[in-house]
C-alpha cells in the first residue's frame, strides 16, 4: 500500500504540462513579414470567394440537388478551414505572439486537422457523384438522391469529428519535460508529440492511422473511381457525347490535383531526401491555402451550371433594381 501511493507521487512530480509553446515558425529567414502579408490577401480572395459561392447555391433553387449540396460542403470546409489556419497564423508570426496556450493549442490542432479532413472525404464523395453520373446514368437520381447525399456527409462529419477528438484528446496523457518548440508554422501534431518525455506509441498510432484514413484511402479510391469512368466514357461511341461527360468531371479532376499532388509531392520528397524546414513550412502553407482560394474560382469559371446561375442571380437583381 505505501509502495503504491510512493509510485502515484513519482508519477505526479514526473508528469509535466506545460501552460504554454512556442512556435518557430521559419528559420532566419528575412522579410518573412511580405509572406504573411500575401497570406493575408490570400485569407481575404478565399473569404469572398467561397461565401460568394455558399451563396449563389443557397439563393438558386436550381442548384438545390445533391451534386451542389457537396459543393456546398465543401466550400464550407475551405473557408472553415482557412478561417481555422490563417488569422492564428497572421497573429502568431506578423505580430510575433509566437506563445500559445496549451488548451489553445490542442484546439488549433483539432479544427485545424478536422477541416482538412472533410476537404480530402469530401472530394471523394464528389468523385462517388461523377462516377454514378457517367456509369450509372439511368440510376443517378435514384442512388444519388438528397437524403442520401445528406446521409453521407452527416456520416463523414461525425467519424471525422469522434476520430480526431479522440486522437487530439490522447496528446493530454503526455508530459512535456523537455523543449517546448514546435518545429513547425503551426500546433503540427507530429512536432508535438514529439516534444514528449513519455510513452507515445498509442499517439504515433493514431497518427498513421489518421494518415491512412485522410490522406491515402481518399485519393486511391478517385483514381479507382476515374478509372471506372475512364473505361464508361470508352464505350460511348459520340466523340461529342464522351467530350461532354468528360468535361463534367474537369473541375473535380483539377481540385483533386490542386489538394492531393503538393501534399503528395511533400510527403515523397521527406521520405526521398532531406528538405529544410523553411521549404516544408512553405509547402505546407501553400497546400493548406492556395486549393481553398482556387475551389470557388474554378467552379464559378469551369462549371457551366454555376455560371449560368450566376447570370440568372444578377438579371435578377438587375430586373429588381429596375423596377424599383
Amino acid at each position: 500500500m505505501v509502495e503504491e501511493k510512493r509510485a502515484r507521487v513519482i508519477l505526479n512530480v514526473t508528469f509535466v504540462r506545460p501552460e504554454k509553446f512556442y512556435i518557430s515558425g521559419f528559420y532566419n529567414i528575412p522579410y518573412t513579414q511580405y509572406f504573411y502579408i500575401f497570406l493575408c490577401f490570400v485569407y481575404v480572395m478565399t473569404v469572398i470567394g467561397n461565401v460568394f459561392l455558399l451563396s449563389v447555391i443557397c439563393l438558386l433553387k436550381t442548384l438545390h440537388s445533391p451534386k451542389y449540396m457537396i459543393v456546398f460542403n465543401l466550400a464550407l470546409t475551405d473557408l472553415c478551414g482557412s478561417t481555422a489556419l490563417i488569422p492564428k497564423l497572421l497573429d502568431t508570426f506578423l505580430f510575433d505572439r509566437r506563445y500559445i496556450l496549451y488548451e489553445a493549442c490542442l484546439s488549433y490542432m483539432f479544427f485545424f486537422l478536422l477541416f482538412g479532413s472533410l476537404q480530402s472525404w469530401t472530394l471523394l464523395c464528389m468523385a462517388y457523384d461523377r462516377f454514378v453520373a457517367i456509369c450509372f446514368p439511368l440510376r443517378y437520381h435514384s442512388i444519388v438522391s438528397k437524403r442520401s447525399v445528406a446521409v453521407i456527409l452527416l456520416f463523414m462529419w461525425l467519424i471525422i469529428f469522434s476520430f480526431l477528438a479522440f486522437t487530439v484528446g490522447n496528446i493530454n496523457r503526455l508530459s512535456f519535460c523537455g523543449s517546448l518548440v514546435i518545429q513547425s508554422f503551426h500546433c503540427d501534431h507530429g512536432p508535438l508529440i514529439s516534444l514528449s518525455c513519455n510513452d507515445r506509441s498509442l499517439n504515433k498510432i493514431m497518427a498513421y492511422v489518421a494518415l491512412i484514413l485522410f490522406m491515402c484511402i481518399p485519393p486511391i479510391l478517385i483514381v479507382i473511381t476515374y478509372v471506372f469512368i475512364a473505361i464508361a466514357l470508352s464505350r460511348i461511341s459520340s466523340k461529342v457525347e464522351r467530350l461532354r461527360a468528360l468535361k463534367t468531371c474537369s473541375s473535380h479532376i483539377i481540385l483533386v490535383a490542386t489538394f492531393f499532388l503538393p501534399l503528395v509531392a511533400t510527403n515523397i520528397a521527406s521520405v526521398v531526401t532531406y528538405l529544410h524546414p523553411n521549404i516544408r513550412i512553405i509547402n505546407s502553407c501553400f497546400t493548406h491555402t492556395i486549393p481553398s482560394l482556387l475551389n470557388p474560382i474554378i467552379y464559378s469559371l469551369k462549371t457551366e451550371e454555376v455560371l449560368n446561375a450566376i447570370k440568372k442571380l444578377f438579371q435578377r437583381n438587375r430586373l429588381k433594381i429596375i423596377a424599383n
